[in-house]
């Protein structure tokens, strides 16, 4: 781990260590005149600043009011701290880098209960390990949240472990209640430009025959060469979550907005989960194949993804990388893979996904390993810093948010973060999505670049929607 990564990784355990919750949970379930889904409470909430959803699986969370949040843009570091209900001020103390947080024992959570909330972009990630550029906009940001709303068995319900929670109900419940943020009139997300793909096929093929090129001479055996589409829109991003959250039913997806910042994940990639315990398990995703209408085309499809040698090799390839990452901090023999070669299946496409498993050290801090093990290597490639500096290289701008992680950690340690794929991000009134695919020697370019959009063809048909020309 370099210098400015242990430099983020304590920042972090410094958060968790001076806002370990000491005091009761206070709870009162939101009364609302109807049962609103996430997207609609969002737009309810869309005026409070680093608000934040996770769907995680089936166990949704909405946070809001950050006590304490630390955000990085080109390169620069920023620490705010709350003085009041939506009130930041930056904050300039010293941090002792050298005291370590360690969790709770035993570590019992097994979803968000106060705690760290954020993303980590794929330039941040890389930072730590190459020289990359970064793209414009918030690189990382991670807040404290004590006050949240969760879906339980009786509906959503407000948690708060601060003094003010009364307080923070009545704005949440009073803001709930203006339902008129929800009329349509009153969302007005547009493109003014459609959504299109910087390369063109010429492109790709030429960066897909540099890659193999760098496969023959030995310099690495996968790259994930992936390749940007761009628009530019006006209005919220938020305005879309719900169609798009339809559409691909993702188990990791997600929202965040930082100023004129916005960050949406339709991901199905989970990169880390810390359970209880001390056990970790990551789920690459390698190897893909679209869904088809037809039952006989799909299963066909399936069947094909199944007895795929090329993404079978491929897979077992991040499978030995991670395995790798996770093994540094684990403890010995405790590496396993339990499943391999799995086929899931989602709405555009289907997956080959494989787990791996470990149990970690008691002498390590979760934050240590999520930092040490971005970027993830499914979206990367092996050797992964080689990889790194190859797809610098050859995809000619930076990815941004685009596979890096969103997620969170509960104070004793447990959380989950994703792997930023299919996911949509807006800064300013520039909107780029991206695609891509892990190359091998045995890889045919064709057959990648039809990948790419097997992938997000979906995801670009529905945003392109919002496109009104004049």
């Amino acid at each position: 781990m370099d210098q400015q990564c242990y430099k983020i990784a304590c920042l972090c355990i410094e958060f968790i260590k001076q806002h370990r919750m000491n005091k009761p949970v206070y709870f009162k379930k939101l009364l609302t005149k109807q049962q609103l889904n996430p997207t609609e409470i969002l737009l309810c909430l869309s005026h409070l600043d680093h608000m934040v959803y996770l769907k995680n699986v089936n166990q949704p969370v909405i946070a809001f009011f950050a006590s304490e949040y630390m955000v990085i843009q080109d390169q620069k570091i920023q620490k705010f701290t709350r003085t009041s209900l939506n009130q930041f001020q930056q904050s300039f103390e010293q941090l002792d880098f050298g005291h370590f947080f360690k969790p709770a024992s035993p570590r019992h959570h097994t979803d968000f209960n106060g705690g760290l909330i954020g993303f980590i972009s794929y330039d941040e990630a890389a930072l730590q390990q190459v020289n990359i550029r970064s793209k414009s906009q918030p690189s990382l940001f991670l807040g404290i949240y004590y006050s949240y709303i969760k879906l339980t068995n009786e509906g959503w319900t407000f948690f708060s472990h601060e003094q003010d929670a009364e307080a923070i109900f009545q704005i949440i419940q009073d803001a709930l209640q203006n339902t008129h943020r929800l009329n349509k009139e009153n969302q007005n997300f547009t493109l003014t430009q459609p959504c299109t793909a910087r390369w063109s096929k010429k492109h790709y093929v030429s960066a897909f025959n540099q890659v193999q090129d760098y496969i023959r001479a030995g310099d690495c055996y996968q790259i994930n060469l992936t390749q940007e589409f761009t628009a530019k829109a006006q209005g919220l991003l938020l305005d879309t979550a719900e169609a798009f959250w339809q559409l691909t039913d993702a188990p990791y997806s997600g929202y965040l907005k930082i100023n004129d910042f916005e960050l949406l994940s339709c991901s199905p990639e989970l990169f880390i989960e810390f359970e209880e315990n001390w056990k970790i398990t990551t789920k690459p995703i390698k190897g893909t194949m679209p869904r088809y209408p037809d039952a006989v085309l799909d299963e066909q499809s399936r069947h094909s993804l199944i007895h795929s040698k090329k993404d079978q090799a491929e897979n077992v390839m991040i499978v030995d990388l991670l395995r790798n990452d996770l093994s540094v901090y684990a403890e010995t023999g405790s590496v396993k893979t339990p499943k391999l070669f799995d086929i899931e299946s989602f709405n555009q496409v289907h997956h080959m996904v494989s787990e791996v498993t470990a149990t970690l050290r008691a002498d390590v801090n979760p934050f240590h390993v999520l930092m040490s093990a971005l970027p993830g290597g499914s979206i990367t490639g092996a050797p992964k810093i080689r990889a790194m500096q190859i797809i610098e290289e050859l995809e000619g701008a930076p990815r941004g948010a685009y596979c890096g992680s969103m997620g969170y950690f509960n104070f004793d340690g447990t959380g989950s973060w994703n792997i930023l794929i299919r996911s949509i991000q807006k800064y300013q009134d520039d909107v780029s999505v991206w695609a891509g695919g892990g190359i091998t020697i045995a890889s045919d370019c064709d057959a990648e670049y039809q990948e790419c959009f097997d992938k997000v063809k979906a995801m670009l048909d529905l945003l392109n929607t919002w496109y009104k020309p004049e």
